[in-house]
């Protein structure tokens, strides 16, 4: 028998180290490097278990490859297909990652019921009958999903044989373990040794594979970082464990677009699509209430009108706070600072709290003049009126600068019954026969002036 080495890995970003030491060279973390065992074995394919073989690959000029058959497979879960850009590419490999509790392994055991393709879910996480439990509320009678326990590769790969599943579901990664590393199953050379196993299934047999990836504290997948760079498409399902709705976010799509989003809402019977998220984005009041404001905004190809609130109040302990929720806090104190340069508002030594209802984050500039509409509404105690909206950026000279795909956000302003959009001046609008009221602004104060008098 061969000898047996080891190698030490950061258990935070997976660099590899000859001998152990306090302090990794690479993310700096202390105490992180583990000593593993790596059992120096001839590997074999994954086909060698189901033995059968496969002829070696052959160059093709690019002209040649015939991509007619790659057509997207639909999962009947039309959020999911707008992330993925139209649906699963066969033969590639996604990994889904998000919090404790957030809904992953509710959202894949939903889509793999309701695929119209024979799936094998393989959980290394739970029982059989535990996964049947949570079947039963969301879809009992599927022909089409197997369920299989296990979390050694080479045992699945003898099932997957068998069966000869056409999508493949992980849950999760961290779990599974191959007898060619002598590791225990999560480490930084499992993770890195079965996901290769996977992903050499996958090209080979044309079969998508889904993972399930658990997260630090930090937020980031566990395990070392080459693991996004191996896979195709990054999913990350976010949400408040407190709140009923669910975003996915694309972090990285090699087949689509990573702007789109998708947003569930959490019911006893599974994760409902969401098909018209300005509904649960902004809140319904019987009476008009100072410090809110609804924007347009655009995320991918989707248009949202989202409500935004803020209060401002008299700094009580003398250093004026500022928090945000949902909108970047940096951007905040420019448009604060802007404020009181630009437009003479004195809110430097006032409280100024901004949140954006639905508990989702919103990095587009557009929603600039929603903000500031929202902090001088609550600075002044004057409510804007019902059927107003803005979409507009605020540029650090006072200037409201011109937004992209506006006549976009105008139609879906148009379409949810609102009568008067603020846009930039500078903005080329070439929509014609609208019934809502565009109101072209300039500067703050043009704004201010429209609103407040």
């Amino acid at each position: 028998m061969s000898k047996v080495k080891t190698a030490f890995f950061c258990q935070s970003c997976g660099t590899q180290y000859a001998k152990w030491q306090g302090q990794c060279n690479a993310c700096k973390s202390w105490n992180t490097i583990v000593e593993e065992i790596i059992q120096k074995e001839e590997k074999t394919s994954w086909k060698a278990t189901a033995s059968a073989t496969k002829k070696a690959a052959k160059p093709l000029k690019i002209k040649e490859i015939d991509t007619a058959q790659e057509v997207r497979m639909n999962t009947l879960d039309g959020e999911l297909n707008r992330v993925l850009g139209g649906g699963i590419v066969p033969g590639s490999l996604i990994l889904l990652g998000g919090e404790p509790g957030i809904g992953k392994s509710t959202l894949l055991l939903q889509i793999s019921l309701k695929l119209p393709y024979k799936t094998l879910y393989v959980s290394g996480e739970e029982s059989q009958k535990q996964i049947k439990m949570r079947a039963e509320r969301i879809n009992p009678n599927s022909d089409n999903c197997y369920i299989l326990t296990e979390t050694k590769t080479q045992n699945i790969f003898r099932e997957i044989s068998e069966i000869e599943p056409e999508i493949l579901i992980i849950d999760s990664i961290q779990t599974l373990h191959t007898e060619y590393i002598e590791a225990s199953p999560g480490s930084i050379s499992q993770i890195r040794e079965t996901t290769a196993e996977l992903i050499k299934f996958a090209k080979e047999t044309n079969i998508p594979v889904i993972l399930i990836g658990h997260i630090t504290k930090d937020g980031t997948i566990a395990g070392p970082k080459i693991l996004e760079h191996m896979v195709d498409t990054v999913l990350q399902f976010e949400g408040d464990r407190n709140h009923v709705y669910r975003i996915l976010r694309s972090h990285k799509n090699r087949f689509g677009s990573t702007a789109e989003l998708g947003i569930y809402e959490m019911l006893g019977s599974g994760l409902r699509e969401v098909s018209n998220p300005s509904e649960i984005l902004i809140s319904h009041k019987d009476i008009a209430l100072s410090g809110t404001a609804i924007a347009s905004t655009l995320e991918g190809m989707r248009p949202l009108m989202i409500e935004i609130q803020a209060l401002v109040s008299t700094a009580v302990y003398g250093t004026p706070q500022r928090s945000t929720t949902g909108y970047n806090a940096k951007r905040l104190n420019m448009i604060l600072a802007v404020l009181e340069k630009r437009a003479g508002f004195r809110l430097g030594t006032k409280d100024v709290f901004l949140n954006i209802t639905g508990g989702i984050s919103i990095d587009d500039p557009a929603i600039d003049l929603a903000v500031v509409a929202a902090i001088l509404s609550s600075n002044e105690d004057i409510p804007i009126g019902d059927g107003y909206c803005f979409a507009g950026e605020v540029g650090l000279s006072g200037e409201i600068r011109p937004v992209n795909r506006v006549d976009q956000r105008i139609q879906e302003a148009e379409k949810l019954g609102f009568t008067t959009i603020f846009v930039s001046k500078y903005n080329k609008i070439s929509l014609k026969n609208t019934f809502i009221k565009i109101c072209l602004v300039s500067k703050i104060e043009d704004v201010a002036a429209e609103l407040f008098g």
